[in-house]
């Protein structure tokens, strides 16, 4: 089905509010009207991740919601590591939905988003109808525990960045030293821009003793990014620090503790993936990407965008537009409540 992107004269306002969950508030902004698409945001990062996307979506008929993950921006941040857990931020997403009067939604996530969409619609599939899965793919709970695989990625000389990320207290000495410095770099490090070809990315992978930082290339920024977009992010990454967003990390073997008993697990619903082609993780788990079709069998489409890094709907939002709301006009119908 065609759709119809040109730019409205008068596009839906952003509206910002706050809904109560059981465990603390979440920090939602919301455009457009009709069924519900709830956009879930990586690392590190906010609702302002889908600021191009928000517009579009809602211009094709949706109503688009963009939340603060826990533990970011002006969303609740709990001190419990633990309260960070997949299945806590699966809850989340169920309390917004039903939170907004409705008993299904679109779930979309990016990057470490993507597992949590992943996750809701696993757990959830009477809340979660159909899900997209933006960057990282869908992996099927199972297999060795988490830590001791990332621990065997970097090898003596050097620590895989989530093993980094580990330790309390590591990671945020180096991000709080200079936030805009930090989110530059690490922007710019992971943009397509930065790279000539696939292939795994040096800066995750640091050496002993060292910072992440310290692997982050020189240059400008990416093309993309409006300084005054990224200025916006750094204040809310001072402000908040970045404990909440790295808890996420700490997580990993827990929840696949929590996961044990959907060992090999499809995903069921209508499915969309889309990545960029110089992004580390997708050269990664490129075998993983080609078995989706097996362990996500409503995968609609696949996609990896040509000279695109880790930031896709930032780097593309034209493109990234076109897929999802194409995606989206092509599903079913909810449910009427």
């Amino acid at each position: 089905m065609a759709v119809d992107l040109t730019p409205l004269t008068d596009p839906a306002p952003l509206l910002h509010f706050t809904v109560a969950t059981p465990s603390g508030d979440l920090h939602l902004v919301e455009a457009g009207t009709g069924p519900l698409v709830v956009l879930l945001h990586g690392f590190p990062g906010t609702w302002r991740a889908w600021r191009a996307q928000l517009p579009a979506i809602a211009a094709a008929g949706f109503r688009a919601v963009a939340l603060d993950l826990r533990g970011n921006g002006t969303s609740s941040a709990p001190a419990d590591v633990a309260a960070h857990r997949l299945e806590a931020l699966v809850d989340d997403v169920v309390a917004v939905v039903r939170s907004l009067g409705e008993s299904t939604a679109v779930v979309v996530g990016h990057d470490v988003g993507s597992p949590v969409a992943a996750g809701a619609a696993l757990l959830r599939p009477d809340v979660v109808r159909a899900v997209g899965l933006l960057g990282v793919p869908y992996a099927p709970p199972g297999g060795p525990r988490p830590t001791e695989v990332f621990g065997q990625i970097g090898g003596g000389a050097a620590e895989f960045y989530v093993s980094w990320f580990q330790e309390p207290g590591r990671a945020e000495a180096d991000i709080d030293r200079d936030p805009r410095a930090w989110l530059a770099g690490f922007t710019t490090g992971l943009s397509g821009e930065s790279h000539a070809s696939p292939g795994p990315d040096g800066l995750f992978f640091v050496p002993t003793g060292a910072r992440m930082s310290d692997r982050f290339p020189d240059g400008p920024l990416p093309g993309w990014l409006d300084p005054a977009d990224l200025d916006e992010a750094a204040a809310e990454l001072r402000r908040t620090g970045a404990t909440g967003a790295l808890n996420r990390y700490r997580n990993a073997d827990r929840d696949w503790a929590d996961l044990a008993g959907h060992t090999g697990a499809q995903l069921t619903q209508p499915s969309i993936f889309i990545g960029g082609e110089l992004d580390a993780t997708t050269t990664w788990l490129a075998d993983v990407i080609a078995a989706q079709p097996e362990t996500m069998p409503g995968l609609r489409s696949s996609t990896l965008l040509p000279g695109c890094g880790h930031w896709v709907q930032q780097e593309r939002p034209e493109e990234v537009n076109r897929l999802l709301t194409g995606w989206l006009t092509e599903l079913p119908a909810p449910p009427t409540p």
